[in-house]
């Protein structure tokens, strides 16, 4: 095949026959979203913002979450923006393709695939426990932990390559029935008279400090930010859906927003009941904070039952950030930056060959993770932070990206404007900045930074010797090279630029 050297790398013609075989469907509408947005985050608010605590007490979570919400929204303003401009699957890829060309591109779309693995290890991790501690209460039968992690992917690699239309639908009803439940747990904690403000206070200050803030403020607000952001982490997805919904340009910024004010009553009030029932100090290091919660006012019996709904939530989150690395994958797959065949979708047009290599990732990840790490570092706080750590690389780089995008491509068409406009972004990009920065003088975060950077030095390593020079001018590709002028799958076909980019006669 033809191929031209471009922006320092190699466009290989593909054609219409290859995107043939990488179809997607358009299934979904606002609600389908907010639904898919609020499914992948809503694990969040069953089990892992609670290490925070342990870290910085009760106050000084309250101050790491009020921080993120704020990083939160000035990000989603402008991804929504970038989103409703750039109609196609690649997402922060895309945006950062089109910013800081295609080693920026590329980047940024390895952050995000950390992330969004790593994200689902998690939630696999926490998701075993809630099971696993069902099953022991109401049947006596418990299982290790690396037989419910594979039972927990087959089941959901089945579900996401069913169809997108049954993944949007599954995700939609998960997330609903996952907020009745917390709203139940709510009105069940406060009815029982086992509430009290005094609880959430009861971690000893060490010298010189208070109990709001019993470890201090800094370093100890900085070490929360991460556990904070696990309330929110994963609504950032929605551009990853362009190519699925009915009106991305429209739909995915009303969803986004929509989507994060539920998230934040959500855990404002996860945040204050939960250790309200338990007490800060006993929910600071627990696995399943939830269920702790339902046992501080109920028979353990009953809390199993009640923990086999609260598991919903938890297989919501499952559910939709499986979604999410399948389509960043797919993405960065279809434009030649990973393997091509990871974009392959098959009959029922999902991205089965990323779903499952996604998975088999993650489950290596855990059993490594869990057989090195101890008992003093769970494999689900390491992984964990493995998450967090490339979502913050993610964030930053998308703010920078947006900057660059407001004055690089001043006539590319923005059906929906930021209202924070570059001050909010550049906002968003600090705080992300900052918690890189927690990061890295945490000591117990230095496994996941290890992890993180073998995986960038690999990762690079590999596009620097073969994926630069196998690119193919996806809808990302177009887009950037045109200046914002194509990219738009649904209006142009997918090779819309060969002829101009590689030559020869269009094949679509």
């Amino acid at each position: 095949m033809a191929d031209k050297t471009v922006a320092g790398v190699s466009y290989t013609a593909a054609g219409a026959e290859y995107f043939e075989k990488r179809k997607l469907k358009r299934t979904a509408g606002v609600w389908g979203l907010w639904g898919l947005g609020i499914a992948a985050v809503i694990s969040g608010d069953f089990s892992g913002w609670n290490f925070g605590i342990g870290s910085a007490g009760w106050g000084g979570m309250l101050i790491a979450t009020v921080i993120v919400v704020v990083m939160y929204f000035g990000m989603l303003f402008s991804i929504g923006e970038m989103a409703a401009a750039m109609p196609h699957t690649g997402g922060a890829y895309s945006f950062a393709r089109s910013a800081m060309g295609p080693w920026g591109g590329f980047v940024t779309g390895l952050a995000e695939t950390i992330e969004y693995v790593a994200t689902t290890a998690v939630v696999v991790y926490f998701s075993a426990a809630y099971a696993d501690g069902v099953t022991s209460g109401l049947f006596g039968v418990s299982l290790p932990p690396w037989v419910w992690w594979a039972i927990l992917y087959v089941v959901f690699i089945a579900l996401n390559a069913a169809g997108a239309a049954i993944s949007f639908r599954f995700a939609l009803v998960v997330a609903i029935v996952s907020i009745a439940i917390l709203v139940v747990f709510f009105v069940m904690a406060l009815a029982s008279g086992t509430f009290s403000f005094d609880k959430l206070f009861d971690i000893a200050p060490t010298e010189g400090n208070t109990e709001f803030l019993p470890f201090g403020f800094f370093p100890a607000v900085l070490f929360a930010l991460p556990f904070a952001m696990w309330f929110f982490l994963g609504i950032e997805e929605l551009p990853l859906a362009a190519e699925e919904s009915h009106s991305p340009a429209k739909d995915i910024p009303r969803a986004g927003i929509t989507g994060m004010i539920t998230l934040v009553i959500l855990g404002v009030l996860v945040l204050v009941i939960n250790p309200g029932v338990t007490g800060s100090e006993a929910i600071g290091g627990s696995g399943e904070p939830l269920l702790d919660g339902f046992r501080a006012f109920l028979p353990d019996s009953v809390a199993a039952l009640l923990a086999a709904f609260a598991l919903i939530g938890l297989l919501a989150s499952l559910q939709g950030i499986m979604y999410a690395y399948g389509r960043n994958m797919y993405s960065l797959s279809r434009a030649g930056y990973y393997p091509k065949f990871l974009s392959l979708t098959g009959k029922r047009q999902t991205p089965w060959v990323a779903l499952l290599i996604g998975a088999v990732i993650g489950f290596v990840a855990l059993v490594v993770v869990d057989a090195t790490g101890g008992a003093t570092s769970p494999a689900g706080a390491i992984v964990l932070n493995i998450a967090v750590w490339g979502a913050v690389i993610s964030y930053f780089l998308q703010m920078v990206a947006f900057v660059v995008l407001r004055r690089k491509f001043p006539n590319a068409a923005r059906p929906y404007k930021s209202p924070v406009g570059i001050a909010g972004a550049v906002v968003a990009g600090l705080i992300a900045a900052l918690i890189f920065v927690g990061f890295a003088i945490n000591q117990a975060f230095w496994p996941a930074i290890i992890a993180i950077l073998i995986v960038f030095v690999v990762g690079i390593l590999l596009f620097a010797l073969f994926g630069r020079t196998r690119l193919v001018l996806s809808p990302e590709e177009e887009y950037a090279l045109s200046g914002g002028l194509h990219g738009d799958p649904q209006k142009e076909g997918y090779d819309a630029m060969e002829s101009e980019v590689i030559g020869g006669e269009p094949t679509a």
